[in-house]
């Protein structure tokens, strides 16, 4: 047969170009986020399990609520504040200030859970000796039966009281109230009465433990501030045996007297003697001074003038010099008168020359006293300025003995007033814990309760289901939804082949207005649109493994090709498992394996059916090595021959997996057509089956997914394509 030249080829070149490495499209990255409706989709899928496994978790809750044993929970409130009540205006022991509010309820919540005090109430119920504790905890076997013994030994009673304690914490509960200083303590029992014994217990030790701290830490203080005290006043009387002996021997003298502050302190008497002398020394310095002023001014000096003799005098001779003066105008001076004046003016004046130097001698005599006075003092001071630093050097060590003595004194004072606040505090004995509701025995069991263990076990379940349904969503590869397959195998979506109602494909396609014949003509119309020249010229149709769809796609698809006046011839191109002759029920004594060995009776490997039907080639006798066949240059000369006779072939390809066929003939055809079984191929042998091809330069068209249920979708509620659309039967009204 002449080899007729596809369309629009060079005669050197090849039937199909084979796609350069950019040519071929590329999965995305990633897949795209899931969305509310793909979890519900997921949940409905998954319903069976998620409905068998709420059941399961619903029956257990019930059967273990039945089971179980009744439990009664006693309360009882009680309130801490934050500082006790200060009745009299003295600190105690424990500053309230010295943490934080948190750090204060944090620490009280943790007393409230502290084993001593579950043990303080272990010993002061005797639960350790209690056959009713005992046997509603189930302890008889824990301590070996001896729970009944009279007498036991100390070792015993301390391990039975650990275990008992050790129960009590496991069974008491803490519940601070929220905005409050309350705190509710309960305790649970199968016994009612014992779980209120208990927590009136557990409260009442609480709260004289917490009064047995406050005393035993004023109580420590007292012992500890007496030790102290005794030691200090060993001390004081120890160094203040030393001041003075030290004063004695150095003839220390010291004046005790108010200072600034109103506090007495004692100086040198030394000091007294300097200032008292030195303010004298001034005075005397002062005399001195005015006695010399005095002596040099003489007759005219203040001394003179104040003098009531020398006044007299010399009034009296002013009027006999005037009267004299008088005589002399009228009489001349031997005028007996005058004389007799003039003779009392001569005595008159040698008095007062006479008592002039009367007052010159004081004068002199004052001088001489104040300046001998201010020596004699002079001499004095320097004599108690060296005595004052002498004592100054002895008074060093002097003053370190003395504030050692009063170092140790106001230790005293301050420890002897703390002492006695101490000892006001610690007898008072207020506590800042009170109980507010003391504990009534529960009239009904807190636990177990029937709706609130429904309730968890629904939600229980309901969690565990969903966790259940998706991990099983996460294990199962399988595509089951049209939208991932361009998502995740970055191809486009050519058509859904929906599964066979009847389970006859056949008989299915020859009805024309069945879903998969409708589904068909979806896909010829996607392939119409996959090349610039419309329908591929020569195409095959593979899978990822067998029995996914791929040979009655096939078939399906030249039908339909058939049905719009095309020539379509149909190749079984799977030498190693055919079936295009059993779908057809003919003989497959010769087909594409004779014309690959070397056949040239292309003619006679060809079958045409009726008009409007495909023509069909077999895949003849299994060759020993298919793909030795695919590789020669015989299957290109084939498929020349057949497109210069058919406008369109198709090759119904083996699967990828595993087998170098499909490969070899996608390189040779125009296209490449992926099916994927819904529901059942995995998702990670497709990748890798289409990077084979890929790796090729497959020219891949796209997907069809075969054997699809809408109701298994994740969107399955919209996924009906109308492939059923005007087959039902409409009623009257509807037009």
């Amino acid at each position: 047969m002449n080899k007729v030249l596809l369309r629009g080829h060079e005669p050197n070149e090849p039937a199909v170009r084979p796609l350069r490495p950019s040519e071929a499209p590329e999965a995305p990255a990633g897949v795209g986020l899931p969305t509310i409706s793909l979890y519900l989709a997921i949940l409905r899928r998954r319903k069976w399990v998620i409905a068998a496994t709420v059941a399961i978790a619903l029956i257990a809750a019930l059967i273990i609520t039945v089971l179980m044993t009744p439990l009664y929970t006693a309360h009882a409130l009680i309130e801490v504040q934050r500082e006790s009540a200060n009745i009299v205006n003295v600190e105690d022991v424990q500053s309230e200030a010295a943490t934080t509010a948190e750090e204060f309820y944090q620490t009280q919540y943790a007393l409230l859970k502290a084993r001593s005090l579950a043990e303080r109430v272990a010993r002061d119920l005797r639960l350790y000796q209690d056959p009713a504790f005992l046997s509603a905890f189930d302890m008889d076997d824990a301590l070996q039966g001896t729970s009944r013994q009279l007498t036991m030994t100390e070792a015993q009673r301390q391990q039975r009281i650990k275990a008992v304690a050790g129960v009590l914490l496991q069974n008491i509960d803490i519940e601070p109230v929220k905005l409050s200083q309350l705190i509710d303590v309960s305790f649970t029992s199968p016994d009612p009465k014992l779980s209120a014994k208990i927590v009136d217990a557990w409260t009442r030790n609480f709260v004289e433990g917490a009064l047995e701290r406050r005393y035993e830490a004023t109580s420590y203080a007292r012992r500890f501030l007496e030790q102290r005290l005794a030691q200090l006043k060993a001390k004081i009387e120890a160094s203040e045996r030393q001041l003075v002996g030290y004063a004695a021997r150095e003839g220390i003298i010291n004046v005790t007297s108010a200072g600034e502050d109103g506090k007495s302190a004692g100086r040198p008497l030394v000091v007294d003697q300097v200032v008292g002398l030195n303010n004298e020394l001034q005075e005397a310095v002062a005399d001195r001074i005015s006695a010399q002023s005095r002596m040099r001014a003489g007759g005219s000096s203040a001394a003179s003038l104040n003098n009531a003799a020398l006044t007299g005098l010399r009034q009296k001779r002013a009027d006999a010099a005037a009267e004299y003066s008088k005589l002399l105008v009228q009489f001349e001076p031997g005028y007996p008168p005058a004389q007799a004046l003039a003779a009392q003016l001569r005595q008159l004046d040698a008095a007062i020359a006479t008592e002039e130097r009367r007052v010159e001698s004081t004068a002199s005599n004052e001088f001489r006293s104040a300046s001998a006075r201010e020596a004699a003092l002079s001499r004095k001071l320097e004599d108690l300025k060296s005595d004052l630093l002498s004592n100054r050097t002895r008074s060093i060590q002097y003053n370190i003995f003395e504030r050692d003595v009063d170092t140790n004194r106001q230790l005293y004072d301050a420890l002897l007033q703390r002492y006695k606040e101490i000892g006001v505090a610690g007898g008072i004995g207020v506590n800042n814990i009170s109980v507010v509701d003391s504990p009534d025995i529960p009239s009904e069991p807190s636990s177990p309760n029937l709706l609130l263990n429904l309730l968890i076990a629904l939600i229980g379940g309901t969690v565990i289901a969903a966790g259940i349904a998706f991990a099983l969503e996460q294990v199962d590869e399988a595509i089951a939804d049209p939208s991932e397959i361009p998502q995740t195998l970055g191809l486009p979506l050519l058509g859904i082949v929906p599964k066979a109602v009847t389970g006859d494909v056949q008989e299915e396609l020859r009805d024309r207005k069945s879903a998969i014949s409708e589904s068909m003509l979806s896909i010829q119309t996607s392939l119409e649109f996959s090349t610039e020249h419309g329908l591929p010229r020569s195409l095959m149709v593979t899978s990822t493994r067998p029995s996914e769809g791929k040979s009655t796609t096939s078939f399906a698809l030249a039908e339909s090709l058939a049905r719009t006046d095309q020539r379509v011839i149909l190749v079984d191109g799977d030498m190693r498992s055919p079936s295009l002759h059993r779908m057809l029920d003919v003989p497959n004594s010769a087909g594409l394996s004779n014309y690959l060995a070397g056949d040239d009776g292309l003619e006679k490997l060809i079958h045409r059916g009726p008009a409007r039907a495909p023509a069909w080639m077999t895949a003849g006798p299994p060759p020993p090595n298919a793909a030795e066949l695919l590789t020669g240059g015989r299957l290109a000369q084939l498929l020349e021959a057949l497109s210069a006779n058919f406008d369109v072939v198709v090759i119904d390809a083996p699967p990828v997996m595993g087998l170098a066929d499909a490969p070899l003939l996608a390189t040779r055809v125009e296209g490449a057509v992926y099916v994927i079984e819904s529901h059942a191929t995995r998702l990670s042998m497709a990748r890798i089956a289409l990077a084979r091809l890929r790796s090729a330069q497959v020219h891949l068209i796209g997907c069809v997914l075969t054997k699809f249920e809408a109701k298994r979708a994740h969107y399955g509620y919209g996924y009906d394509y109308g492939y059923g659309y005007g087959n039902r039967d409409l009623a009257p009204a509807e037009s």
